[in-house]
């Protein structure tokens, strides 16, 4: 492969205009705060915000690491949609001439578009989003064969990397404060479908209470929203069925009255 020096790269794109931005500054209580910069071409938000920050405000703060689309900490909301702004063109999301750009919703507000994570890993952490190996796993790994019918059912979910967009999006956190959320509840679903996993009835237990799966109003948002064209909706949707015809779950112990000989 050729590499490019710096000297024969291509200069940057002329500006195109001007582009107007309101940046929310401070914490919850804190207000919009207007910036005006030029218009490039292929200019993508978070361009927008780290220009803003290197050439007129040092102080606003950010988050980001890959810009390319990997790490998904970049994600604020942009003209009231939650999004990865390394992966979204100003062109793409400009309302008019203007940006309005906030940080993602349903999580405190540490300063400007940074946001507190710390309730969103806590209950991916209380869904049971982790490995359960049991008590004495395997010497060997565990062969898990990618056509099996459980495999594939965890096949999307296990692309998801925690953004928090989805959980952004999520119109019943937003009422519910302890609603899971799409995000840990789709890494369950990917969990229940681990034929190696020896934590399944904690599991269910823990996503099937008044703040697990079955709040879920189908909204659609998470699944809407999502960067990586995920279902989280539909996950939800298999933990409801899980949960409901799990041993000892009411549903399982109506049909097994029903089909009692």
């Amino acid at each position: 492969m050729t590499m490019t020096s710096p000297r024969e790269r291509p200069a940057p794109q002329p500006a195109e205009g001007t582009l107007h931005v309101r940046v929310w500054r401070g914490a919850a209580d804190g207000t919009f705060q207007d910036f005006t910069l030029p218009r490039r071409a292929s200019q993508t938000v978070l361009d927008v915000v780290t220009e803003i920050q290197r050439t007129q405000d040092p102080t606003l703060s950010y988050r980001f690491a890959c810009r390319v689309g990997m790490c998904g900490s970049c994600a604020m909301v942009v003209n009231g949609r939650p999004r990865w702004t390394c992966r979204t063109r100003v062109a793409e999301a400009l309302d008019g001439d203007a940006l309005v750009l906030e940080p993602l919703r349903n999580m405190p507000v540490v300063k400007d578009l940074t946001v507190d994570m710390t309730p969103f890993f806590e209950k991916w952490r209380d869904a049971h989003g982790y490995f359960e190996p049991g008590a004495a796993p395997p010497e060997d790994f565990a062969v898990v064969r990618p056509d099996s019918p459980k495999r594939r059912a965890a096949d999307a979910g296990v692309e998801c990397i925690n953004c928090g967009v989805c959980y952004s999006a999520c119109d019943v956190v937003a009422w519910n404060k302890d609603y899971l959320g799409p995000a840990a509840l789709n890494r369950a679903w990917t969990l229940v479908n681990d034929e190696r996993d020896q934590g399944q009835a904690a599991r269910l237990a823990a996503v099937s209470g008044d703040a697990g799966c079955h709040s879920c109003h189908s909204h659609m948002s998470c699944t809407e929203f999502c960067p990586k064209d995920l279902g989280p909706t539909f996950a939800i949707a298999g933990l409801k069925r899980a949960t409901a015809t799990a041993p000892g779950a009411p549903l399982s112990r109506l049909l097994a009255r029903l089909v009692k000989p």
